[in-house]
């Protein structure tokens, strides 16, 4: 139904998804929003827009884990400026599991928007999302700008605007996922970046494998960037694991997270022309020298071998196929 974006009034709805096992992976959202949230309050990057959804949590995080957001935003983010800079904004994105990432706004900021910018993700979270662009201005308006009426698409689940859109569904039913794209106007033809950060891991490995496989296969020319961890395989990532394990949060395709090859291996198995991956301490030591004096003065880190630590179990990946006229192979980190 069309709702007017300026009214209070907000259509909400249960969600569709029962399965118990996906409330670890939800509130993997709300762990990673907040790091960024309290990261943002201290100084590591500028973002306006993470305070209007999440709060500040009153515990402090560890330095290392700071360092860690700060390299996984900067990371992401230049890949995509990357993409948007080879087809000259002429492109569409996907962000697949995007919680309360807020890189649309930042984008529109930067006069670096995409042809249209879609998100994904479980329709619980897609609500709370919602709910917080439908009663707060300084996140609807920016929406409102760039559509031609003043009545755009929404109810619990979905926004569907001229340049945004907010679709409520599991990635794990690409006929559901689909179908509720093209009612978006998602275009095969149109150069399309795919996103996701830390989704992945949390589908068995035939899942994410499908998923890759819909994505190559759904559109011509296209980039897929994968952020999640890596190297999992020694005595560190086995504690992660169990960590998350007693947070009832299974990592159900960690299998796939042994090596950067094995991370390489899925993408090019799954049609898939190209395929990179660095871990994310190769990607701190490539930061900007200025930058790093920067965040590294914002707070004392007492033991640099646990950034690194930690870095080297995370990695960043990205793969391309066509547009080879527009040099896609040749984006590097």
């Amino acid at each position: 139904m069309a709702t007017n974006l300026r009214t209070p009034s907000f259509a909400s709805s249960s969600s569709t998804s029962t399965d118990t096992d996906d409330e670890g992976v939800r509130g993997t959202c709300e762990d990673a929003s907040m790091c960024k949230r309290f990261a943002v309050s201290i100084g590591y990057w500028h973002d306006p827009y993470i305070q209007h959804f999440v709060r500040l949590s009153k515990e402090r995080k560890a330095p290392e884990i700071n360092r860690g957001y700060f390299a996984r935003v900067h990371g992401v983010d230049q890949l995509i400026k990357a993409f948007l800079r080879k087809t000259e904004c002429q492109c569409q994105i996907l962000n697949l599991g995007a919680g309360m990432d807020t890189t649309f706004w930042r984008l529109k900021d930067e006069d670096l928007l995409p042809s249209k910018y879609f998100e994904v993700d479980f329709p619980m979270i897609v609500t709370r999302k919602l709910h917080s662009i439908k009663v707060k201005p300084f996140l609807s308006q920016p929406i409102i700008e760039l559509h031609a009426d003043d009545t755009l698409q929404i109810d619990g689940h979905f926004l569907d605007s001229k340049r945004y859109a907010i679709v409520g569904a599991d990635l794990r039913d690409l006929p559901e996922l689909e179908e509720k794209l093209k009612k978006c106007n998602i275009n095969p033809q149109l150069p399309t970046l795919l996103i996701t950060e830390c989704v992945l891991v949390y589908m068995t490995p035939e899942q994410s494998a499908n998923l890759l496989k819909w994505a190559a296969n759904s559109f011509e020319t296209a980039m897929f960037i994968n952020y999640e961890q890596v190297n999992m395989d020694d005595r560190f990532g086995q504690i992660m694991i169990e960590n998350l394990r007693r947070r009832q949060c299974d990592l159900a395709g960690v299998e796939t997270c042994k090596s950067l090859e094995s991370q390489k291996e899925r993408l090019l198995s799954n049609g898939w022309e190209t395929a990179s991956a660095v871990d994310m301490m190769e990607v701190y030591s490539k930061l900007p020298q200025a930058e790093v004096s920067r965040i590294e003065s914002l707070e004392f880190l007492d033991e640099m071998e646990l950034l690194e630590q930690l870095m080297q179990h995370y990695c960043l990946c990205w793969a391309t196929k066509g547009g080879n006229e527009l040099g896609l192979k040749e984006i590097v980190y």
